[in-house]
Order: structure tokens, then C-alpha cells, then sequence
């Protein structure tokens, strides 16, 4: 068809509505769901839609075949591939058409290369947007394997990677998933009553994809995405219906962490609630306060966090000024069954005047259940400090104008009640009063305290009395200095309450500071960490490193968590430039004068992180370009003796055999040719080295790996080499390597063997195989053992070095043999090493994974040279 002869797709109008689409789900191929789109079909049909299929694979399945009968099929549309016609979608014959429903089988199919090249789409999913689009709903049906997200998972499961696949959002846009379900045992029966594949492909199915452990995992995980699907859309439905109460359709347990030492044990509490049913959620918050650093341990809420994550939940932080507050909005935006929260941490005086968060939790929970949590640290006080503005809490200033509102009455009514003392006694006894009002609640109350205990004293106990008047000096200055003893004593208690709050700030930014010093210093990616911790510590949405070259190019993100990231200072809360290249910028809040300060030691502390990253990436560069002038000064000096004598025996044949002045013998003739050849062997075999080791230095050999059986591939190797005797069990498991490559180690191996030990009267070389097992890892090793003269213990790593021939009086190579084993060996998935052979010699040990274990041994790199 002329492309230009298809009608145009106009893009959507606007009045046009959306299609909706409709996906059958399995766990398997054979499950049904082709038979159920089928079935959806007929149904629609019947009730009077207008419905086609627009495309369909049947698999040659009889009794999904059978259900085409009666409905309308469309053309389909044929490209060329790989000199085939292959059979796709026809979208325009869909939108000629406009349909009511269209059946669309394999959502998740890849469209052959011609239909991209007609200016089609890559994928079937995007076939299927475009008919959306256009107002047309879908039948489609998909497998589980195929999401995006779950790829690796079934990889890991069943071994086979799924090269087709789509991304989750288009499955989770659908307006309708429902599940075709089927036991593993019933699908192995369709399978092998023949129902899914051909009688031929039955076996090799069944003990390969089919197995009841991979379809069992398969179809827990259709289950569950499923279950997450439902879940999605019953928290949709509450939003719309502005629904608020919780409704526990699955466990979901939220446990308050405040950061204390007592968090481990709620968080495994939680964990064991979540873990009752199937399908239940742990989830741990964190309240961060909203008025500077939050009041906990950093270091100890990380360890917290992995704990929370150990255990297979999820760790958020909020910020709120309410922490019972911000607790219980949490819970309720999840739909939490159960709140975990640990007992309180007052002690019990201060529990009368202030409610701990726990009770908060209980009397506003509603219908979630509150589960407290005793444990060895309760009554315990712990926590960071507010700033020194507020040095006393809001509680105990409460208390402190209690006292001094209730004392001075208390005391009055007493004195009055009972046998008068003197003026000085009773001063003592109001400056008891005065002091309390001190400790509580600091200055002010206490001066109050003081100003009432004064007019309480001149009005009931100074002459004249009942009038505010003083008659003798003398009490005139016992009064004075009863006030100005109850104003020097309320403010050194305020003071050192002040003090002390300044102190324990201090303790806490040092705390903070420490933890961020040691994530620098131990941290696999101090970068990244340090921004979290400050993220963390700071209570912030986004932390972003912003760099730039010069003061004249914009910024850019050199590192980042949280989000929104910001891209320039502009659009922060709060930023430090710690130079003009280097710049820290927070989101979330803005910070106050004293969080400024740390901020910018904190900055001051990641930039030196970037800049040793730098460094460090710097110095290995430079170490790259130290090894390489190494190699290269070797290299010229090796090339310049193990070069110079095959080109000098090549010279001198070819002089001999161009000379015309002298007739040489037929012998002599045949010598030198034959000399010519083995120079220029020589030196064929050098510069396939120096080529295999820039490959294997250059990282571009790429293996192919494949099950073998080792004893072919050790034959294939020693075929031409005399004195090897060969032991390699014919039994032995198969192992998992690129044979090519394995079989260039091997030669390697056993000719640099029987060099070494063919002047020194030993018996031969010998290969021989074994499965060993270490560290609960099998694996093949492949014995090439020598009796020659071995090799010292330092020598033996130094003979894997590029252009050593340690002991190796021959000067037919640059000593670049065992360099290319090694790189080879370890490009393979394999681990080379050199070991004594008992009685003298030298063995090389090559141990290789066994198939299905490729990724267990784990060679350390290493340069590598010819012994």
C-alpha cells in the first residue's frame, strides 16, 4: 500500500472521547486469557456492540480457534522481515473500520522492523494507544513477566530473559485488569494434554519454563500486582468520596520512630504484626519538627531506617509540629489498621502536666488500633534541644505561673490560719514559694511570685496592717531584699536553663557534624550519603550540590536527593555558596539563624567530599596513564630484543635465497625456508599477544557464554601438543564459559607448561579436573601441572606481570603468555591462579563456575604475563 494513500492520522479532537481499555493478566502463557478476550467478545457481540478482532493469535489452540467463528476478523497487515512476511496489526484498517470494541491480542509484542520503517509504531501497546485514542475501547491481554518492573525479578526466577516487555504505567492507565487464573498443576495438565503447545515442545517445556516453582512464583506475583492494582483503586474511590476513616482491607502497620533508643524493638514489634497475614505492610515515620534541627540521632534513626528496610518495610520522614498529629495523618493517608508506639518517656511528676505522644496517639486514633509498646528505656528522657531562645518548654513555664498565681495564696491563707511568726520567717516561707515559681517556669513567673509574696506580706503581716504602708525601717528592708534575693535567684535558674539548652544544642550539632565526617569517610557513595544525612538532619524535601566551571556558565547538578531538585540557587529555601563554583541548596523550609550555621559547616564538609571524589578520580587517571607509559616503555624494550632476532633470521634467509653469485644446495635451499616460516611464526605469535592483551587491557573482549562440556574443550586445546596427558573425567558437570576463549587458556596454559618442564627431565605435563566446593560455592577446577623448576612465592604473582619470563631463558616471546590467560580467564567468568605442585613444579589452577552458578566466583582483577 502506498503510504501516502492510508488516510491521515489526525491527532485527537478534543469532543472525541477516550477509549477504554480492557486486559486480561496471566501468569503464564496457556493460562487463557486469549480464550477469555474471545469469550468477552461473544459477549459484547451479543449484547448488540459492534465488535471486531483486530488481531488475534491462536497458536493453533482448537478451542480458541473455534471461538473466531461468529465474529468479524479484520486484515491484518504484512510486512517483510528477515526475507519473511510477517502478519502485524493493521491500525489504519482499525480506524477505517471505527469499531465499537476491538480484540487485540499480546499487548506487549514488538511489531517487525517494517512496520517502524512504514512509519508505524515499535510496539503493540502503542498500536493500542493510538486506537484509544481515536475513541475505540480495547480487549487486550498481557503476561506478568512482561512488565517492566518485574523483569529482572522473573529473570531471576525462571532464568530466561523476557526481551518484550511494557512499561508499567501503560497496564496501570487501564480502566479494567482482570486476572485469568490458573493452579500450576492444572496449566501442566493443558500442557501436557497438548492444549497450550505442540506434543513436540510438551517435555522440554515442562522441565524448563513450566516447573511448578517458577509458575507457583509467577502467579504470586500476578496476585500481588493485582492485589496493588485493587489497592490503588480503593484509596481512589475514598479520596473521591472524601472518605477519611480507615478501612482495613489489609494489615498495614505504621510504627513512630523518634529516634531513641527504643526504636529497634518497636520497629521488630511492628514488623511481627505486619508479618501476621499475607499482604501486610510495615511502615515507619519519623516527625521532624519544623523549627530547627530535629531532635533525635541521626546515626541512630539510620540504623533504624535499614532495619525498618531489612525487614521489607518502608521509612518515610515528615515534618510537623505536632507529632501526634502529624503521626496520625500519616496513618490515616495509608489506610493504617494498627499504629505501633513505645511507651512514654516522661518521667511520671512531668506526665501530670504533660500528655506524652503516645496518649495523644490513643485519644485521636479513631478506629485504628494503638498498640504501646513497654520497653527498658521509658522514663527515660532523651532528645535534641530546642534552640536557646526557648530554654525552658512550654509546660514548664505553664507550671512556673501556677506557682506563682497559687503559692503566694496558699502560703498567705496558712500563715493567717495559724499562730503568727515573725516578719523574717515569713519571708523565708514566701521565698520558698518564689523559688519553686523560679525552677518551673524562670523569670517572669518568679517575679510575679515575688511582686504577690511582697503585697501579701505588707497588706497581712507588716505594721499597720490591711494597708499597703510600711511603719518600721526595718521591715521596709527586710522586704527590699527579699525581692531582690527572689530576682537574683529566678534569673541564675533561667540562665543555667538557658545554658544548658545552648549546651545540649551544641552536643547535638556535634553529633550530627560526627556522623556526617564518618559517612564521608566510610561510606561507598560519601556523596550521596551526605546529602541524605543533611536532608535528614535538617528536616528539608531536597538537598542539591550544585557546581559550575566559571562564575559565567549556569549551574549544574553535580549531586542530589530528595525531591523537587533544584537547578539554580534561585529557586531554594536556603542555600550556601561555599565558593564560586560550588554551591548547597535545600527545599522544604527555610532555616533559621542558628540551622544557617551549621548548614554551612555542613556544606563546607560535602565539598570537601566532591572535592576528593575529584582527586580520586584524578589520581586513578593519572595511575592509568603511569601503567600505560609502563607498558608501552616495556614494550618497547621487549620488542626491541624479541623482535630484532626472527626479523634478523627473516633478513639473512631471504639475502641467502635472493643470492644469484652463489648455487645453494637443495638442503641448504630447504633449511632456509624453512627457517623463514618459523621467524615468521614467530612473529605472528607476538603480535597476536601484544593484540590479545590490548584487548583484554581495553576491556572489548565480550564472551559468549554458553553450557559446555570441559573435556571437549581440553581436547581441542592439546590436540598438537606432545607429552600432555590428559585426565578430565568424562562425568564431570558441564560449566558455564565461551569455549573459544576457554580453549585459547588452556593451549596457553599447557604450552607454557610444557616449555618450562621439557629441559628438565620431568615426566610431562598433566590436566586434570575437579569439582571443588568453597565458601558453599562449587565450581571446576582445571589442573595444568609441570614438574619443572617452579616458581618462588613472590614470583608466582609477578609471572601474571606483562613482559616477564621469570626463569624462561628463551627469547621466543615477550613474556605475555599467562598476561593474556588471566584477562582471558577472568573475561570468561573464571579465576587463574598459580600454585607449588607437589614434589617441584608448578601448577596453574583455573577454576570455572559450573553452569547456572556463572556470577559466584569473583576473580580479583589482576595484570597478567607468561611465566
Amino acid at each position: 500500500m502506498d503510504p501516502d494513500s492510508r488516510p491521515s492520522r489526525a491527532p485527537r479532537s478534543e469532543f472525541v472521547r477516550r477509549g477504554r481499555l480492557r486486559v486480561f493478566l496471566g501468569a503464564a502463557p496457556g493460562v487463557g486469557k486469549t480464550f477469555a478476550a474471545l469469550d468477552e467478545a461473544h459477549r459484547r457481540r451479543d449484547r448488540g456492540t459492534d465488535v471486531v478482532v483486530g488481531l488475534v493469535e491462536c497458536h493453533r489452540r482448537e478451542r480458541t480457534e473455534a471461538l473466531l467463528e461468529g465474529l468479524e476478523v479484520l486484515p491484518r497487515r504484512t510486512v517483510g522481515h528477515r526475507g519473511l512476511d510477517v502478519a502485524e496489526l493493521d491500525v489504519d484498517a482499525v480506524l477505517r473500520r471505527r469499531p465499537e470494541v476491538v480484540v487485540v491480542d499480546e499487548l506487549a509484542h514488538t511489531n517487525a522492523p517494517g512496520v517502524v520503517e512504514e512509519g508505524g509504531n515499535a510496539k503493540r501497546w502503542q498500536d493500542v494507544e493510538q486506537i484509544l485514542s481515536a475513541g475505540i475501547d480495547v480487549v487486550s491481554t498481557v503476561n506478568i513477566q512482561h512488565l517492566e518492573s518485574l523483569n529482572d525479578v522473573v529473570e531471576h526466577i525462571t532464568g530466561i530473559e523476557q526481551r518484550e516487555t511494557i512499561p508499567d504505567a501503560v497496564l496501570r492507565a487501564a480502566d479494567q485488569v482482570q486476572l485469568v487464573d490458573m493452579t500450576p498443576e492444572a496449566l501442566q495438565r493443558r500442557l501436557s494434554h497438548g492444549n497450550v503447545y505442540a506434543a513436540d515442545r510438551v517435555d522440554a517445556a515442562l522441565s524448563n519454563y513450566f516447573r511448578t516453582g517458577n509458575l507457583t512464583a509467577l502467579r504470586e506475583l500476578a496476585l500481588l500486582w493485582l492485589a496493588d492494582r485493587v489497592d490503588e483503586g480503593l484509596e481512589r474511590y475514598r479520596a473521591q468520596q472524601g472518605i477519611e476513616a480507615t478501612w482495613p482491607a489489609r494489615e498495614r502497620v505504621v510504627v513512630a520512630l523518634t529516634g531513641g533508643p527504643e526504636g529497634a524493638t518497636l520497629v521488630r514489634r511492628a514488623a511481627r504484626l505486619a508479618g501476621r497475614g499475607a499482604g501486610g505492610e510495615l511502615h515507619a515515620v519519623h516527625v521532624a519538627r519544623g523549627d530547627g534541627l530535629v531532635r533525635s540521632s541521626p546515626a541512630r534513626l539510620a540504623e533504624q531506617r535499614d532495619l525498618v528496610e531489612a525487614l521489607g518495610g518502608t521509612y518515610h520522614q515528615v515534618v510537623g509540629e505536632d507529632v501526634a498529629t502529624s503521626v496520625l495523618e500519616f496513618a490515616r493517608a495509608v489506610n493504617a489498621s494498627q499504629i505501633v508506639v513505645g511507651a512514654s518517656r516522661h518521667r511520671p511528676l512531668a506526665s501530670l502536666v504533660r500528655r506524652s505522644v503516645g496518649d495523644a496517639v490513643v485519644r485521636g486514633s479513631g478506629a485504628i488500633d494503638v498498640l504501646v509498646v513497654t520497653h527498658e528505656e521509658q522514663a527515660k528522657p532523651f532528645g535534641l534541644p530546642r534552640p536557646a531562645r526557648a530554654a525552658l518548654s512550654g509546660e514548664r513555664r505553664v507550671l512556673g505561673w501556677v506557682v506563682a498565681l497559687l503559692g503566694p495564696l496558699a502560703v498567705t491563707g496558712g500563715l493567717l490560719l495559724f499562730p503568727r511568726q515573725d516578719l523574717s520567717t515569713d519571708l523565708m516561707i514566701f521565698l520558698v514559694v518564689v523559688v519553686g515559681a523560679a525552677l518551673a517556669g524562670g523569670v517572669l513567673p518568679a517575679l510575679a511570685a515575688a511582686l504577690a509574696a511582697g503585697l501579701a506580706v505588707n497588706w497581712f503581716f507588716t505594721e499597720p496592717v490591711h494597708q499597703f504602708t510600711i511603719a518600721q525601717p526595718a521591715n521596709a528592708v527586710a522586704l527590699a531584699v527579699f525581692l531582690l534575693v527572689a530576682f537574683a535567684v529566678s534569673s541564675l535558674v533561667d540562665t543555667s536553663a538557658r545554658r544548658t539548652r545552648e549546651a545540649q544544642r551544641s552536643r547535638a550539632e556535634s553529633e550530627a557534624l560526627s556522623v556526617l565526617t564518618r559517612t564521608a569517610l566510610l561510606a561507598t557513595d560519601p556523596l550521596t550519603e551526605a546529602l541524605r544525612h543533611t536532608r535528614e538532619t535538617f528536616a528539608v524535601d531536597s538537598v542539591t550540590l550544585l557546581e559550575r566551571t566559571d562564575v559565567r556558565s549556569p549551574w549544574t547538578v553535580a549531586a542530589a536527593t530528595g525531591d523537587p531538585v533544584c537547578t539554580q540557587p534561585a529557586d531554594a529555601d536556603a542555600e550556601v555558596v561555599v565558593d564560586d563554583l560550588t554551591c548547597l541548596v535545600l527545599r522544604g523550609r527555610l532555616l533559621v539563624a542558628g540551622d544557617r550555621r551549621v548548614l554551612e559547616v555542613f556544606a563546607a564538609q560535602i565539598a570537601a567530599v566532591r572535592q576528593r571524589q575529584r582527586l580520586r578520580a584524578e589520581a586513578a587517571q593519572v595511575r592509568r596513564l603511569e601503567e600505560g607509559d609502563a607498558v608501552r616503555g616495556a614494550l618497547l624494550t621487549a620488542v626491541s630484543h624479541d623482535l630484532r632476532t626472527p626479523l634478523a633470521t627473516l633478513k639473512a634467509s631471504l639475502d641467502s635465497l635472493r643470492a644469484t653469485d652463489i648455487e645453494l644446495p637443495e638442503e641448504v635451499r630447504t633449511e632456509l625456508l624453512d627457517e623463514v616460516a618459523h621467524s615468521a611464526d614467530r612473529l605472528q605469535a607476538l603480535i597476536d599477544d601484544l593484540l590479545d592483551l590490548t584487548r583484554v587491557r581495553s576491556g572489548v573482549v565480550e564472551p559468549h557464554l554458553v553450557v559446555v562440556d570441559l573435556d571437549e574443550v581440553v581436547a581441542a586445546a592439546v590436540r598438537d601438543l606432545p607429552g600432555v596427558d590428559v585426565r578430565v573425567p568424562a562425568d564431570l558437570p558441564p560449566v558455564s564459559t565461551d569455549p573459544g576463549l576457554l580453549q585459547r587458556v588452556v593451549a596457553n596454559l599447557a604450552q607454557n607448561a610444557v616449555r618450562h618442564g621439557a629441559g628438565s627431565g620431568s615426566s610431562g605435563v598433566q590436566v586434570d579436573a575437579v569439582v571443588a566446593t568453597e565458601d558453599g560455592h562449587r565450581a571446576v577446577r582445571l589442573l595444568v601441572v609441570d614438574h619443572g623448576p617452579g616458581l618462588p612465592g613472590a614470583a608466582k604473582e609477578r609471572a601474571f606481570t606483562p613482559f616477564q619470563r621469570l626463569g624462561d631463558r628463551s627469547t621466543a616471546g615477550l613474556g605475555l603468555g599467562l598476561a593474556v590467560a588471566r584477562g582471558l580467564a577472568e573475561a570468561v567468568g573464571g579465576r587463574l591462579d598459580a600454585e607449588d605442585t607437589p614434589g617441584g613444579g608448578l601448577t596453574m589452577v583455573l577454576e570455572l563456575p559450573l553452569a547456572g552458578h556463572a556470577h559466584e566466583l569473583a576473580p580479583e582483577p589482576a595484570a597478567g604475563s607468561s611465566a
